[in-house]
């Protein structure tokens, strides 16, 4: 099971890192404005005719897809089946927290009742 979890580890970093890059190496709305002013565009020589746009855009989909895969299975695998168990409560069971950073006899009673010079003041 350890090993499963590790290729799945290794396939999803993998994917981050294939999407980061094909995201970064992809031209903006903008970038075609240069090549009409002059600026040569060489983008059919290197992925075929239709240019480097479907080429990338296909292939950082395909990425994108692995990773949220990887990502659903390791969901799965972490939590041994149980999807509506899995998630950052899961830990809680239904437990809500009773003590906060405000309770104790000093917060409550500045938090719920105004300081004695500042009950009868008008505002100016």
């Amino acid at each position: 099971m350890e090993i499963i979890k590790t290729l799945i580890w290794v396939i999803q970093i993998i994917s981050a890192v294939a999407v980061i890059v094909l995201v970064l190496l992809q031209h903006g709305k903008g970038a075609d404005a240069g090549a009409t002013f002059g600026s040569g565009g060489g983008s059919g020589s290197l992925f075929g005719a239709s240019g480097s746009a479907n080429f990338l855009s296909r292939t950082t989909a395909i990425f994108a897809t692995v990773f949220f895969v990887a990502t659903f299975g390791l969901v799965l695998l972490s939590s041994n089946g149980r999807v509506g168990d899995a998630g950052v409560m899961a830990g809680l069971n239904g437990k809500i927290a009773t003590s906060s950073p405000l309770t104790g006899a000093n917060a409550s009673s500045s938090a719920t009742q105004p300081a004695k010079d500042q009950k009868n003041q008008i505002p100016q």
